[in-house]
């Protein structure tokens, strides 16, 4: 049985809460990271959403995050587990997408991706609309705001800053501290 591969783009890059064998940057082509999806669970509330990122399919868009190999004996409940947290309220798609790692490489992995016809997706929302969204917003796993800094921050760390979710932190920084 080969080995199970999971593309992170979001908090599974800095938060996986899985073992893996190996981990290694990757792109992913044909889509790309968007807060378009309103969370009700882990970064808001029914009565205040907050916003998390998604993969939002988009012509000509890629998006680099980090592929993890998982060890065959452990990829069921590997599974398991993601579907747990991912699929919280059916907003995300497991789908399998071809990525590339940065040796060339190109596997199939687990990605987890907006569907656009759910009631929680919400694209195209203006930057500072998601900033407010973001500094005000508290679900189940904490600070909205605190999901948007991580992310940012183990980003620029990895060599992959996106300068979307830079302004946001800067933005959000600025109205947290008002």
């Amino acid at each position: 049985m080969p080995p199970l591969w999971v593309f992170g783009y979001g908090s599974l890059i800095w938060d996986p809460g899985f073992a893996w064998s190996v981990r290694t940057v990757a792109r992913l082509e044909g889509y790309h990271r968007s807060f378009c999806m309103r969370s009700i669970h882990h970064r808001g509330t029914l009565s205040d959403p907050g916003l998390v990122l998604a993969l939002d399919e988009a012509e000509g868009a890629h998006c680099a995050g980090i592929a993890f190999q998982i060890a065959p004996q452990i990829a069921e409940e590997t599974l398991e587990y993601l579907r747990a947290r991912e699929l919280i309220s059916a907003a995300y798609l497991e789908t399998e997408q071809p990525v590339t790692l940065t040796s060339g490489e190109r596997v199939r992995a687990v990605a987890y991706v907006i569907d656009r016809a759910h009631g929680q997706y919400c694209g195209g929302l203006a930057l500072e609309e998601q900033a407010q969204i973001i500094a005000r917003a508290v679900g189940g796993r904490g600070p909205n705001c605190e999901y948007l800094h991580q992310t940012a921050a183990h980003l620029r760390e990895l060599g992959l800053a996106d300068t979307e979710l830079d302004w946001l932190s800067q933005r959000v920084q600025t109205l947290k501290a008002t």
